[in-house]
């Protein structure tokens, strides 16, 4: 019998990636859990990143399993252990399953949006649940004018960075999906960002690339100009629009997730009720001894909502300067979750129409 002493070795060294690759995680057929303490600045998202495991799937069944374990059903406490889901795996042969594995992400489609920023610009496809669909996503405020402001840690922040940011996180949700997205508020250097403190600054530009104004209503007046534009140019498709700020009502005042539309707009009062069911489904399921308070009502005062032709949500996120809303809104992992939650919605409603 021929020995080939290379191909040995590289069984061997293949066996060993695959085993240490996978150390924390139990085969099939093991009933316990790998577990892992949660370090400081530790949330979901970035634990699970840092364990290997795909945060976008395996999020809702690592708050399932460790929901006695958690600050608010969403938050992990430092220095507690919290169990990792189980991630599937075909164990035999070895090699064939790597092989099979890398031919499966191989087969995966992905597009790049620098938009995103470096580390987030590759958006995998999950589904062509929302092909034919088109968004235009609208961040408050931007540019010259900044939206409400708070202090956080000695440090100003802005209504318009958080805004940007939760908008960008739903834009690669929805393209994720199959769907067409229009971001008409961009920051071409900012990307998406996982520090708490987002730095401001004023370079923001609308859609292509157009100074925002100074003046208040010629700053609406554009995006409204922009959206309309863009709605004639894609007539006879599916389009909504989605605005989204961050309230600043007084200081005292904690608030959920609020939902508006224009009052005449059936598609866009169904558009803000699929993704407030949503969020209600959410806090239910993850917040069960705490009652959601957000409504979704039409609101045609809203210039935006009054004026732009397609329908459309106005998402008010919470209130940066409330304390309990600040945590909300600067803990990256909570952005994403928010930015998950409406994309879920968002899908709901389309799939529904």
């Amino acid at each position: 019998m021929d020995f080939d002493f290379g191909k040995c070795m590289m069984r061997k060294f293949i066996l060993f990636i695959f085993v240490f690759s996978f150390q924390f995680f139990p085969v099939h057929g093991q009933d316990t859990l790998a577990t892992v303490t949660a370090e400081k600045g530790d949330g979901i998202y970035s634990l699970l990143r840092k364990h290997g495991v795909n945060p976008y799937e395996y999020y809702h069944e690592f708050v399932d399993i460790n929901l006695d374990n958690l600050r608010d059903s969403v938050h992990l406490y430092e220095g507690r252990t919290y169990a990792i889901p189980k991630v599937p795996l075909d164990t035999i042969p070895v090699v064939d399953s790597i092989q099979r594995q890398a031919k499966e992400v191989k087969e995966v489609e992905a597009k790049t949006y620098d938009i995103f920023g470096e580390k987030h610009k590759t958006v995998l496809s999950k589904s062509e649940r929302l092909k034919g669909a088109i968004y235009y996503l609208v961040s408050g405020h931007g540019g010259p004018d900044p939206g409400a402001m708070a202090v956080y840690a000695g440090k100003s922040i802005s209504e318009d960075e958080y805004a940007y940011d939760i908008t960008l996180r739903l834009a690669k949700e929805l393209l994720g999906h199959g769907a067409s997205v229009y971001i008409i508020i961009r920051d071409e250097n900012d990307g998406i960002r996982e520090e708490r403190i987002l730095e401001m600054d004023r370079d923001e530009v609308a859609y292509p690339d157009k100074v925002i104004p100074l003046n208040q209503r010629d700053r609406l007046q554009q995006r409204v100009d922009i959206v309309n534009d863009l709605y004639k140019q894609n007539k006879g498709a599916y389009q909504r629009l989605i605005v989204t700020h961050v309230d600043s009502r007084s200081v005292g005042q904690n608030i959920d997730v609020f939902f508006y539309h224009h009052e005449k707009s059936q598609n866009g009062k169904r558009l803000a009720e699929s993704i407030h069911k949503t969020f209600e489904a959410k806090y239910k399921q993850y917040q069960p001894n705490r009652t959601y308070s957000g409504t979704f009502e039409d609101r045609t005062s809203l210039f935006l909502v009054k004026k732009t032709h397609p329908a459309m949500t106005f998402i008010e996120i919470g209130n940066i300067r409330n304390e309990k809303d600040q945590r909300r809104i600067l803990d990256p992992d909570n952005r994403q979750a928010l930015a998950k939650w409406i994309s879920e919605g968002v899908i709901l409603d389309y799939e529904e129409r």
